[in-house]
């Protein structure tokens, strides 16, 4: 079997966010977020006209947020479900996510018998990020067609800190829900943050930023349990708007310093985030490689990325 030409997430992402732009405007969030499952119809049409996405559908797919799966006749005819009652900006990451699929990995998904007609993928590795391989780009291309890092880091830059104020801001702006607005937060701030999703006091599962990860603050989560201390916000199941605008914590109660703890509790998924960030800088972060660099490239060129 040939080896699928494996394309490459950020730039893909990049090609599509740049073309909208010079279609829509470079305003175009001003008036709204991207329109993925309109984008993900037409584009595959006109890409790929024998074989495109044909439908967008909320179907019951227990376990699974997303799936992209094909039929059984040649040319496939594609389609994109995400599982029942998800947010309207959940759906919009899952979309985007199953869209990703398509652009970069349909070949294989096609090709390798172990797909058995198409790709199934669960919580984690859609809400939380947490995939490796082909999951990972697929979370990449998402995040970056959807909330574009040159125009998140106009609305927020990388040396501010934020509130639930201005990350609600962004999820509406970008038209995803708050968990996939902070993590896009975290993958570029400078500032030293973490991002805790909670329950009965309990932390499923925990994302820091890099310079927090670099000067040792992250909490551990896969394969051990962690307690929140019995003074955070979702602990005492404290959701007023003093956990909105946060406080202060002391050192000693989540790390060997002082840090500043706001939470917000989501009753429809049954859970808390809390937003943890330290007042000190921590160390700057190396820039890693992101569609930004390839827009940018485009753009001080003069030049339209051709197919």
């Amino acid at each position: 079997m040939i080896e699928p030409i494996r394309l490459r997430p950020l730039k893909e992402a990049a090609r599509i966010t740049q073309m909208l732009d010079h279609v829509l405007g470079g305003d175009r969030f001003d008036r709204g977020p991207v329109d993925v499952i309109g984008l993900a119809l037409e584009y595959s049409r006109q890409v790929a006209p024998d074989s495109p996405i044909h439908e967008v559908v909320e179907r019951n797919i227990p376990g699974c947020v997303g799936a992209l799966v094909y039929g059984e006749a040649r040319p496939r005819q594609w389609a994109i479900m995400y599982h029942l009652g998800q947010s309207e900006g959940r759906r919009s990451f899952t979309v985007g996510h199953e869209f990703a699929h398509y652009i970069l990995h349909r070949q294989l998904i096609e090709e390798d018998g172990s797909f058995d007609g198409g790709i199934y993928c669960d919580e984690n590795a859609v809400v939380r990020r947490g995939g490796s391989g082909i999951e990972q780009e697929a979370d990449e291309f998402a995040a970056a067609l959807l909330m574009p890092l040159h125009d998140f880091r106009r609305q927020q830059p990388a040396n501010a800190k934020a509130d639930f104020d201005v990350l609600s801001r962004l999820a509406k702006r970008y038209g995803v829900s708050l968990t996939a607005a902070i993590l896009r937060w975290l993958e570029y701030t400078e500032t030293r943050a973490i991002m805790v999703v909670s329950n009965e006091g309990f932390a499923h599962w925990a994302k820091p930023s890099s310079p927090a990860l670099k000067s040792g603050r992250f909490i551990r989560t896969k394969n051990t349990v962690y307690e929140l201390p019995s003074q955070a916000f979702a602990a005492k199941r404290d959701y007023s708007d003093s956990a909105l605008t946060g406080i202060t914590q002391q050192a000693g109660i989540w790390f060997p310093e002082p840090v500043h703890e706001m939470c917000f509790r989501s009753e429809r998924y049954d859970q808390e985030i809390t937003v943890l960030q330290f007042e000190a800088d921590g160390p700057r972060s190396q820039a890693e490689e992101e569609e930004t660099d390839v827009y940018d490239r485009f753009i001080n060129s003069g030049q339209f990325p051709s197919r």
